[in-house]
């Protein structure tokens, strides 16, 4: 298939944009209340381009995809008027654009991203939900979607390490979980650390790996922290044994090499990966320094399912 080339839109490409818009929307089942997206005219679309921008993918210079942007809302990005020519379903025209429109969110400091859809076109909701888009409002025939974007931040110390979990300590309420995957020593017990003292529950935190789940509670009346470690679980089936999912609703709940395991125990969770990286430091000239081997830690943090939506993950832990 001939390459799709995705644009960043100006108002001079409003009357292109305008045109996918109306055999976009116009090629539709109609529907009760009517869509207004063909009221758009070629001002309208050139005003939204020159503030919040938009995106036109072309093929064979035909453009044949587009959306408008929408600033309204501090910290997420909205999509509007998302429209692929009918002569080119399926073709991944939508996907690229909502590729490149979360990552234009990301370059613009926000969260996440919202759009509207309607109930009536399932096959719609369908292609959001798959890309990790979840409800956040339903009003009569129209469903808000949202999604809150994941992120990565390097660490070089212990102390980095426990200051970046500190950030996240006040955005966690009882019920949520994290699951942290990384390597041995890539130092998931000194994340959970610097968390439970933010979180200002009863320490020590040391690795619970030979007791498997560990409770650590609340020492300001808020929720207790349970450690856990499924290290030495075999499979999924597994996790029940150590009856995680009988606190999960009342404590902030941490599960070292969850992945894959600890998933279902709740429809949404914070997914923290830790990778070490190891990198030679050099002189002014360019030359390795011996011995100066630097090693960093890249701590990447993804939200799953509806809980994350809407929370500043972002502006928070890259402040």
């Amino acid at each position: 298939m001939t390459a799709l080339n995705v644009i960043e839109a100006k108002p001079e490409h409003a009357a292109a944009i305008v045109g996918v818009i109306h055999r976009s929307f116009g090629a539709r089942q109609v529907l009760d209340p009517p869509s207004t997206a063909l009221d758009e005219t070629e001002e309208s679309v050139a005003e939204v381009l020159a503030t919040a921008g938009g995106l036109l993918v072309e093929r064979r210079d035909k453009p044949m995809g587009a959306l408008l942007f929408d600033e309204s809302r501090p910290g997420r990005l909205g999509l509007r008027r998302v429209s692929v020519d009918p002569d080119i379903q399926a073709r991944g025209v939508a996907s690229a654009m909502v590729g490149v429109a979360e990552d234009i969110a990301e370059e613009r400091g926000m969260d996440g991203i919202w759009l509207h859809v309607r109930e009536e076109l399932p096959l719609t909701v369908q292609f959001w939900t798959r890309r990790l888009y979840y409800p956040i409002s339903h009003v009569g025939s129209t469903i808000e979607l949202g999604k809150t974007l994941w992120l990565a931040r390097e660490v070089h110390t212990a102390e980095e390490t426990q200051a970046f979990a500190a950030r996240l300590a006040p955005m966690l309420r009882a019920g949520d979980m994290v699951i942290l995957t990384g390597g041995l020593g890539a130092g998931k017990t000194t994340f959970t650390q610097g968390l439970g003292a933010a979180l200002g529950v009863r320490g020590p935190i040391t690795s619970p790996t030979f007791v498997v789940a560990r409770t650590h509670p609340s020492l300001v009346h808020g929720p207790p922290l349970v450690h856990a470690d499924a290290y030495r679980l075999g499979a999924a089936a597994e996790i029940d044994d150590i009856d995680l999912d009988a606190g999960v609703d009342e404590s902030v709940t941490v599960v070292e090499w969850g992945e894959g395991m600890a998933e279902q125990l709740s429809d949404s969770w914070l997914e923290v990966r830790i990778e070490t990286r190891l990198a030679k430091s050099t002189d002014p000239l360019g030359t390795e320094v011996e011995g100066s081997t630097d090693e960093t830690r890249v701590i990447t943090v993804k939200p799953h399912g509806p809980r994350w939506v809407g929370v500043p993950l972002r502006s928070t832990l890259l402040a």
